[in-house]
C-alpha cells in the first residue's frame, strides 16, 4: 500500500471516529465518498480540519459560527454542499 493510500485510510478513520455522532456523519460520509479524489493539498486541508474540535466544527456546520478565514476554501464549500445539498 502506498503512503498516499495509507494517509487516506487514516483520514477516513479519523473522519468516522470524531466523538460527536453528527460530525461522524458529516465528515465520515464526505470522506467515504470523496477522499479518494482529493489532491494532496486538499488532503492537507482536510487533515487540518480534523484537528479542530467537534464543537467548533458543529458550530460552523449549523451556522452558529462563521468558518474562520483559514478554512474558507473550496474544500469546506464541498463539505457544506455535500451535507446540505447546497453551498453555504
Amino acid at each position: 500500500m502506498s503512503a498516499l493510500n495509507r494517509r487516506r485510510k487514516r483520514l477516513l478513520y479519523r473522519a468516522n471516529h470524531r466523538g460527536i455522532k453528527e460530525m461522524d456523519i458529516i465528515l465520515g460520509d464526505f470522506a467515504r465518498l470523496r477522499l479518494a479524489t482529493l489532491s494532496e493539498a486538499e488532503l492537507d486541508q482536510f487533515e487540518a480540519l480534523l484537528e479542530e474540535s467537534d464543537r467548533e466544527l458543529l458550530a460552523w456546520f449549523t451556522g452558529e459560527r462563521v468558518v474562520p478565514a483559514r478554512f474558507n476554501n473550496p474544500l469546506i464549500d464541498a463539505i457544506f454542499a455535500h451535507c446540505n445539498g447546497a453551498r453555504r
